[in-house]
């Protein structure tokens, strides 16, 4: 799925769809440059998912957790991870679960630590829009993908 993202209503109005669409346990890698939206992106989402405290990245604690009624949204920011061990260390993998929906910028930084995504995001920017490219790497992901498409 690709799509132009004109502003940020549009991104957000693309992120709630998403929120929606997403099942327990998914894990959505979101790649991009510094400043083509990622944060923006799983904001959005957040708020969609009811949620009304501030969202920030998670760039100094690595991972920031939001507690919602359809269940817990961990967000990664894997950008200050030189070596994928790191990850090791903080436990990493007790954080995928079948009840949680996790997002994780930088993906690539965590190569080998992480699971397979179901779902691989990339942004990108277009002038002042955001190109979005959404595909789906698992079962999971292609039915979240078939669930966006009749929302």
């Amino acid at each position: 799925m690709n799509c132009l993202l004109a502003d940020e209503e549009a991104t957000e109005e693309w992120a709630a769809r998403l929120f929606r669409a997403l099942t327990p346990g998914c894990v959505v890698f979101l790649h991009g440059e510094l400043g083509a939206g990622k944060t923006t992106l799983v904001r959005a989402a957040l708020r969609a998912g009811g949620y009304r405290g501030p969202v920030k990245s998670p760039t100094y604690t690595l991972v920031e957790e939001y507690r919602l009624e359809r269940g817990t949204v961990y967000h990664f920011d894997l950008y200050r991870i030189a070596d994928p061990e790191e990850l090791e260390w903080m436990g990493i993998r007790d954080f995928f679960r079948a009840h949680v929906i996790c997002f994780i910028e930088w993906p690539e930084r965590g190569y080998g630590a992480l699971p397979v995504a179901d779902l691989d995001l990339s942004l990108a920017v277009h002038g002042t829009s955001r190109m979005l490219e959404l595909t789906a790497l698992s079962a999971k992901g292609r039915s979240v993908l078939a669930a966006m498409e009749k929302i």
